[in-house]
């Protein structure tokens, strides 16, 4: 009996039937196809008014991921092409922030690039927390696993690739805002575990020139160094067999972001101790019910469970070889998508502190439905489980 038959008996004994965990992989396709720019960019959310008229590069990224496992290469590639051509505009920006940078000049953090443009590839006018170098990486990495799984040839996207390069290469070690737009004093571990993947991609996957691609070979090692010296932390047990990654450098909490430093970015292999630990700390800390919140002191709407975070958490549980509790996580999942087949960011089933869900909708409105990035997670941990049968 194949692993896939029995992760689908094991779905239809939660409730999840197969006709409607079809439905949720084509509708979830469909919303992001369906919403997609003419010139390729993703929206984070066609309807949320924080989020339309935006692009980032990281949702975009896992986006482009979930698209590229459902078959989609059209649509993937349409994205990168419009990455490519944002980031090629920013060539000189980005060899100035490097020359004042070399220079010693302390640069404020609105000159640098932003983590958000808008469609037409411009930063935009509403004020933003913008400086966030995670997009960068992430972005790489995409492209590397993009063209690896389809035979695309990266090549013709090499101009913004450099670009984003060079200014990861340049900041990677700076204080910025990590995914979720704050506390940008920090240095963010799930920043540099997206960083590390980058310039992972970059050293194995011939994406640039040789000189670039040596020098990620150096900073790709600089980084997973960084990381384990500097955020592994010894957690409640204070003991070193307790040891797992900190939310940023510092720290004595978790992030579900962190797991990203597992699956998919390989900062940490997955059957190491400090990987487990890690895993074990975000459940421990941040799931319930299987899902998953950002972080303990989340207030945003409340805090509460986000689809993504608990698809990437089970991408974690499904790559370590535990289907069962990925599959569980899967069933949670489904069960918060609209009748239709709409998946939110987050839902307030379970918040941190559900006394500040209203100040947040009284600023922006409900919670952003549809999420794209949650659609994206849900066609990649489907996948993960075997369960793409039908592909684009």
């Amino acid at each position: 009996m194949s692993s896939t038959f029995h992760v689908r008996d094991h779905l239809r004994a939660r409730g999840l039937t197969d006709e409607r965990l079809e439905f949720l992989i084509q509708h979830s396709a469909e919303v992001i196809r369906g919403f997609q720019e003419p010139n390729g960019a993703y929206p984070a959310s066609p309807t949320f008014s924080a989020y339309k008229g935006y692009s980032w590069l990281r949702d975009g990224s896992f986006i482009a991921e979930g698209m590229s496992r459902f078959g989609d290469v059209d649509s993937v590639n349409g994205f990168h092409d419009w990455v490519n051509t944002t980031l090629s505009a920013r060539r000189e920006q980005v060899d100035a922030l490097v020359v004042r940078h070399q220079a010693g000049e302390d640069i404020p953090l609105a000159d640098m690039l932003p983590t958000r443009f808008t469609f037409d590839g411009a930063d935009g006018s509403d004020p933003w927390w913008d400086f966030q170098t995670d997009g960068y990486g992430m972005w790489l990495w995409q492209v590397g696993e993009h063209a690896s799984r389809h035979r695309v040839d990266p090549a013709q996207w090499e101009a913004g690739m450099a670009v984003a390069f060079d200014f990861a290469a340049e900041f990677w070690n700076m204080n910025c805002y990590d995914w979720w737009e704050e506390h940008s004093e920090a240095v963010h571990t799930s920043t540099l575990g997206a960083l590390f993947a980058g310039f992972t991609a970059v050293s194995r996957g011939n994406l640039l020139d040789d000189e670039r691609t040596s020098r990620a070979v150096g900073l790709a090692t600089q980084v997973r160094e960084f990381i384990l010296a500097k955020a592994v932390i010894s957690g409640r047990a204070k003991d070193a067999s307790a040891q797992h990654l900190s939310k940023w450098i510092g720290a004595d909490t978790v992030d579900a972001s962190l797991a990203a430093c597992v699956v998919p970015f390989g900062v940490l292999g997955v059957d190491s101790v400090l990987a487990a630990n890690t895993i074990n700390a975000v459940e421990r800390d941040l799931s319930v019910y299987g899902g998953v919140h950002r972080f303990r002191a989340d207030v945003f709407f409340g805090g509460g469970q986000w689809l993504l975070l608990s698809c990437l958490v089970a991408w974690n549980k499904a790559a370590s070889g535990d289907l069962e509790s990925a599959a569980d996580y899967l069933v949670w999942v489904a069960s918060q998508a609209l009748e239709n087949g709409d998946m939110p960011e987050q839902v307030n089933t379970h918040m941190n502190y559900p006394e500040h869900e209203e100040e947040w909708i009284q600023k922006w409105g409900p919670a952003a439905t549809p999420l794209l990035w949650s659609h994206g997670m849900f066609l990649t941990l489907a996948d993960s489980l075997g369960l793409l049968e039908t592909k684009a």
